[in-house]
């Protein structure tokens, strides 16, 4: 397995996980670089992008609905395809 992990919750999940506690964060649609100093994990609220692993090549698309873990250590290329909206928690 990569460094980003996407999966499917239940509404239960979020609610046992609090996720609707969590920060949130929003961007339009740009392409930008970032390094993942920490783990975070975040819950796609709205919109739709694409990461690319630099190291790897490995390219994932993450959509509303989605539950994404960004690995400690990724370095990744963010594509926003349509303006993201997001919950996100640093481990």
């Amino acid at each position: 397995m990569g460094k980003i992990k996407v999966e499917k919750i239940s509404p239960e999940e979020m609610e046992k996980r609090g996720i609707k506690n969590w920060g949130i964060w929003e961007k339009d649609i740009s392409e930008f670089p970032w390094e993942y100093g920490q783990t975070e994990v975040c819950y796609i609220i709205e919109g739709q992008a694409e990461i690319t692993d630099q190291d790897t090549g490995e390219k994932v698309i993450i959509k509303s609905g989605d539950l994404v873990t960004f690995s400690s250590g990724l370095n990744s290329f963010w594509k926003i395809i349509e303006p993201i909206k997001k919950y996100y928690n640093f481990e």
